[in-house]
């Protein structure tokens, strides 16, 4: 009997030592961060932007697709104003829950960290990049009065009266604002900026002839350029568009200029790699929905694919891209 019981006693600590692992690795995975179970309630996604925005369209076109992938409710949390730093703060006092995620306009990237040196989160510590949704390239149109049908034209008459022309762009310290600037440094010419809270207020003024120019998005040209309403003189991407064949870049002018808007999918740090590359693949899943895509094309949006890995270096890139030109056009700092 004695030995018969050491034996069973024997059997069970060999159990409990091939148990004692797997009871370890349960313990140490967090509670809803696993791939197989995640997400397992409804998400937030924390915005810049305004609802109704160009950019709160182009998330609630990808986050509608993607609730229905992870059959579950995801709610946009609008929180513009002062460049993305209320945001920010937003993000910072969330619940930590592996269930928040961050989608940022491009100058809460490259632009905040340069005027705001006590932000309340690390961009570089304190964000996991998930992957690209899409970018959009600035438009320069002209008032229909002002009379030039060209970039070189608007150039020539800057220069011709320097500081009489004016461009409206979004705040400043918005990336269509820090694209004027680009635009007028490389160009040689001074021009006045005249800050506009949303693109529909400055084009109205544009459309009237109360300003000379504007920066902004295409999507945001829609309705005007259909209705010629203003002039399209130049787009800020490398290359001209596929559907504007006819619409010259600003670098056919000016070599080597270059700007767009861009949007990224991030997250708090604590969500597990797996996860992370769920959500990349997810996204991908979502973007390459024939109805997303066509709701991208009208809303002048283009889509690229990035890995989480990827989507960091690109926002690292334009920082350093951006940083001179910030300093440069002398933004105060917050």
């Amino acid at each position: 009997m004695i030995r018969k019981a050491r034996l069973r006693s024997n059997e069970m600590k060999r159990m409990l030592a091939w148990l004692s692992p797997l009871f370890l690795a349960l313990t140490i995975l967090p509670a809803g961060a696993q791939p197989q179970n995640w997400p397992n309630r409804p998400l937030k996604v924390i915005m810049a932007s305004a609802p109704g925005s160009a950019p709160d369209v182009i998330a609630r076109i990808v986050t509608d697709r993607l609730a229905q992938i992870w059959g579950q409710q995801v709610l946009i949390i609008n929180r513009a104003g002062a460049g993305g730093l209320i945001a920010l703060q937003t993000l910072a006092t969330a619940e930590r829950d592996n269930h928040t995620l961050y989608l940022p306009s491009s100058s809460s990237l490259v632009v905040l960290p340069e005027t705001n040196k006590s932000l309340p989160i690390d961009l570089q510590k304190d964000i996991v990049p998930i992957g690209f949704v899409g970018e959009q390239p600035f438009v320069i149109v002209a008032s229909n009065g002002l009379g030039v049908n060209s970039l070189p034209e608007l150039i020539a008459l800057a220069k011709k009266k320097p500081g009489e022309l004016t461009y409206a762009a979004n705040f400043r310290g918005s990336l269509p604002n820090m694209t004027g600037e680009m635009f007028r440094t490389k160009a040689g010419i001074e021009m006045t900026f005249v800050p506009y809270p949303g693109a529909p207020q400055g084009l109205q003024d544009v459309m009237g002839g109360r300003l000379s120019a504007m920066v902004e998005g295409l999507a945001a040209f829609t309705g005007a350029l259909a209705s010629n309403s203003v002039k399209p003189l130049a787009v800020t991407s490398p290359k001209r568009l596929p559907n504007m064949p006819d619409l010259p870049t600003v670098a056919e002018t000016l070599p080597g200029f270059s700007s767009s808007g861009w949007f990224v999918l991030l997250a708090p740090t604590g969500l597990s790699a797996d996860v992370v590359s769920k959500i990349n693949a997810d996204l991908k899943t979502a973007l390459d929905n024939p109805e997303v895509q066509s709701r991208f094309e009208k809303a002048a949006t283009y889509i690229r694919h990035l890995s989480p890995d990827d989507t960091g270096k690109f926002i690292r890139d334009e920082q350093e891209a951006w940083r001179p030109i910030v300093r440069q056009v002398g933004i105060p700092a917050q």
